[in-house]
């Protein structure tokens, strides 16, 4: 089964649009959220990625059932998205709410977060505001609790508009980046340790797009031919989230 064939079919073209846009930029989502895991005081208010669960029909041969729906608690390692499902679902019988799930990360349709009263990404929710006219999304809002602002104008990283090189590196990767050396000078182990996926620091950093974090990795003489559970390099990471500064600096 082909999913992104799956998850486009009776969509609009401007709804495709707005999938594939959420796809491409869900590195920033990323990077954002890997740096909020990181603060030991939090400051998003919410963070929700948006997927397309699939159910095939066990009796005919009718197309897949597919529900979009929003999880949160986020996690993700390059190929899968993982998290808590938010919604009920109306269509499908495979998932309920509250259960803590995996998807691929060809099913993500959606992300936003939202900090300092300010909405980024929501890629279908602005195309479903464009239909609406001025009371509708009022209305709309007021059921989220968010004012979603022009949906013609989505942001991808804090404080994008007046710090447009937020874009290219994190503010925080520069910050923090003497206490990461310092981190790593005084527990040198930590760079060879996996995670549950075979992910090393080196991977995972090349995920979250980290360009300085990894030039100070590579002083350490890391096998950059590392290879996680699914046979992936962190190059071959960086270049599946579109980092491909990373994806050059790593080849």
């Amino acid at each position: 089964m082909n999913i992104r064939n799956t998850i486009f079919t009776n969509e609009s073209s401007e709804m495709i649009s707005a999938f594939n846009k959420a796809q491409e930029t869900f590195k920033y989502f990323w990077r954002e959220l890997s740096w909020e895991y990181r603060r030991i005081i939090p400051v998003f208010d919410l963070a929700y990625v948006k997927c397309a669960f699939i159910q095939e029909h066990s009796d005919s041969s009718d197309s897949p059932l597919v529900e979009y729906m929003w999880i949160s608690q986020i996690d993700f390692d390059g190929t899968t998205i993982s998290g808590q499902l938010m919604n009920q679902p109306n269509y499908i019988d495979n998932v309920q709410a509250g259960e803590i799930i995996e998807q691929p990360f060809e099913t993500i349709v959606d992300w936003m977060f939202l900090t300092q009263d300010q909405v980024y990404g929501g890629f279908t929710i602005q195309e479903y505001r464009k239909q609406l006219n001025d009371s509708e999304r009022k209305e709309y809002d007021a059921s989220w609790g968010i004012n979603f602002g022009d949906p013609n104008n989505i942001l991808f990283v804090y404080d994008q508009e007046e710090h447009p090189e937020n874009l290219i590196e994190h503010p925080m990767c520069e910050k923090m980046l003497d206490s990461f050396l310092h981190f790593i000078q005084t527990n040198p182990t930590v760079i060879h340790e996996r995670d549950n996926r075979g992910n090393q620091l080196l991977h995972r950093e090349a995920i979250a797009g980290n360009f300085l974090i990894i030039q100070a990795l590579l002083q350490h003489n890391l096998d950059k031919s590392a290879l996680n559970n699914q046979s992936m390099t962190a190059s071959d990471l960086a270049h599946k989230m579109g980092w491909e500064n990373i994806a050059k600096l790593l080849a």
